[in-house]
């Protein structure tokens, strides 16, 4: 079994708990309680979509060749 990392993004929501996207993985989306928890399902939702792609017969993408860079930008309120 071939292993393949993913970027994650947590985002802290207001009510509590976090978000998390896979950008990679349109649509990979999932939520924990705890930064941990939230890692966990993501990971638990990367391997359910993973399967599905499998089982369709479709391409698996991956962060390869993808660059990650923050950007700042002023804004006027």
């Amino acid at each position: 079994m071939k292993s393949v990392r993913y970027k994650i993004l947590l985002k802290k929501e207001p009510e509590g708990g976090y978000t998390v996207t896979v950008p990679t993985l349109p649509g990979c989306v999932t939520f924990g309680d705890t930064v941990e928890e939230a890692i966990e399902m993501a990971r638990e939702a990367i391997t359910a979509y993973i399967e599905s792609l499998r089982k369709h017969s479709e391409d698996i993408p991956t962060d390869e060749d993808t660059l990650e860079y923050s950007l700042s930008v002023e804004t006027h309120a």
